[in-house]
């Protein structure tokens, strides 16, 4: 469990002139259900888009798996994605697509497995996440933490090593927020998979986290690395106490 899945060295983040973030270095080891973590504007999405190379970052490097993301061709990067696994904010389902349909798809395109095989999977990722018996669904027919747990069994789809999730408790109430943090928890602790998780939800932060970084939009680079249950015990600075106790105005 020491290995690192995916290590950040000296990140910057800019678009044009302005600068978002920079000299952002960190580890997210293999196991780990690492926590993406700041107030709003901090660029927490924006650093989650670099890891998963929808934007390329203005200086330093990023390894996934000892690749050098950053700096890989489209073709290492496809090879690296390959292996990786992302629960998008609204679940990302396509709607003209039943569930099975949607959870097929990865494997259809990166697979030579027959359509029995593949039908025979979209069940097992539907039941690894509660949903089975829901294949012939489509996304308008479920509710929306269904739908979250629906993209995650497409992102499940081909095992992946890692999983991302864009804000995964957003617009779920807080028992449906509840289930979902249980089956990440489930998944982390089941199948070894290593977990990155952008979020400000505090319950979520100290359910499921393992480590975290804090992104500090004022100084616009890393404000704390850490366990965030340790954060809270030991906090390195006021603000990363405000945040995680939610005495900071704008941070909710």
């Amino acid at each position: 469990m020491t290995e690192a899945k995916i290590k950040v060295d000296d990140l910057t983040i800019a678009y044009g002139d302005f600068v978002l973030m920079q000299h952002v270095s960190f580890e997210v080891k293999k196991g780990d259900v690492f926590i993406i973590m700041g107030g709003s504007g901090c660029g927490k999405s924006s650093l989650l888009r670099v890891l998963t190379g929808l934007v390329p970052p203005a200086k330093g490097n990023v390894f996934i798996n000892d690749v050098n993301f950053a700096k890989a061709s489209q073709n290492q990067k496809d090879e690296v994605m390959k292996k990786c696994g992302i629960l998008y904010q609204s679940g990302a389902l396509f709607s003209s697509m039943t569930l099975a349909e949607n959870i097929a798809l990865p494997l259809q395109q990166y697979t030579d497995y027959s359509d029995k095989l593949i039908n025979e999977l979209v069940s097992l990722k539907l039941a690894l996440v509660g949903m089975r018996g829901f294949e012939d669904f489509y996304p308008s027919e479920i509710s929306g933490g269904m739908k979250k747990r629906a993209g995650l069994a497409r992102a499940l789809a081909l095992d992946p090593e890692i999983v991302y999730f864009d804000e995964p408790s957003a617009g779920l109430d807080p028992i449906s927020s509840k289930l979902l943090d249980d089956l990440i928890v489930e998944i982390n602790k089941s199948l070894g998979t290593t977990i990155v998780v952008v979020t400000h939800e505090l319950s979520s932060i100290f359910t499921i986290g393992t480590n975290s970084i804090f992104l500090d939009a004022d100084k616009k680079g890393v404000g704390g690395i850490g366990n965030p249950k340790e954060l809270l015990k030991n906090p390195p600075n006021q603000k990363i106490l405000n945040f995680l106790t939610r005495g900071e105005k704008g941070n909710a």
